[in-house]
Parts: C-alpha cells; sequence; structure tokens
C-alpha cells in the first residue's frame, strides 16, 4: 500500500513546480539581458523535465497532481505584472524570481517535515527541486 505521505507529497512537489514554470514563463518576455534569459530558460527546461518525472510516478499511483492555489497564481501573477509595469528591468525580474524561489523552498521543506513517511524517491524529488531553486536563486544574485 502506498503511504498517504507520499501522494501528498507529490501533490505539493507538482503544484510548486507548476507555478515556477508558470512564473518564468511569465517574466520571459521581459528579460533583456541574453544571459538572464538563457538562465531562466535553461532552468524551466529543467523545471519542465523534472515535472515530467512527477506526472510519470502520479501516473503509476493513479493521481492526478495537484495545481497551485488559485489565489497563490493570481496573487503572483498580479504582483509580477504591477511591479513589471512600474521597473521593467532584469533587476526587478531577478528579484521577483529569487523570492518565488525562496518561498518554493521554504514550503518544500516544510512539505517534507509535514510528510515523513513519504517514499524515498519522492523525498529525493522534493530535494532536487529544492536544489533547482536555490540554485536559480543564486545564479540570479548578479542581476540584483
Amino acid at each position: 500500500m502506498v503511504e498517504p505521505d507520499t501522494i501528498k507529497l507529490l501533490r505539493e512537489c507538482d503544484a510548486g513546480i507548476k507555478m515556477g514554470i508558470s512564473s518564468i514563463e511569465e517574466v520571459l518576455e521581459y528579460v533583456h539581458e541574453k544571459n538572464l534569459y538563457q538562465c531562466l530558460s535553461d532552468c524551466m527546461e529543467k523545471h519542465e523535465k523534472l515535472e515530467k518525472e512527477i506526472q510519470e510516478i502520479l501516473k503509476e499511483y493513479q493521481d492526478e497532481g495537484k495545481e497551485p492555489g488559485m489565489m497563490a497564481k493570481g496573487m503572483s501573477w498580479v504582483k509580477t505584472n504591477v511591479r513589471l509595469v512600474w521597473n521593467e528591468s532584469d533587476a526587478t525580474i531577478a528579484d521577483l524570481i529569487t523570492d518565488g524561489c525562496n518561498m518554493g523552498v521554504k514550503s518544500l521543506g516544510r512539505y517534507l517535515n509535514e510528510y515523513p513517511e513519504a517514499e524515498w524517491k519522492v523525498k529525493e524529488i522534493a530535494r532536487k527541486l529544492i536544489r533547482l531553486e536555490e540554485k536559480l536563486a543564486e545564479d540570479l544574485r548578479i542581476y540584483l
């Protein structure tokens, strides 16, 4: 029998990674610096690859995953678009994405603690996602 913690952690990873991909997609058209664009695009590719892995595991467990909350998605969209209207700069983009990375790391860390009985491979996916977010935040520091 599959431990409920496994499915719950997978769902949170699914929602978080979808939120990350959506956030990067939202800002890409505003990026000026070629290297920043490449950094974000590369990270989005890695997120999409991990999302496919998550979807495959969810399918094995006959679960559809989880969409990001409408409120969180809406607030993110508003924050992003308002800030970019005021200041359409690469520094603003780096700041917005860094904030999202930090929130993702914090949430995933909390979910790892909240679902301790999750299977090892699912915990590793959550840790991999955390590392992706931490690396992106670190890579963006030069644009802040």
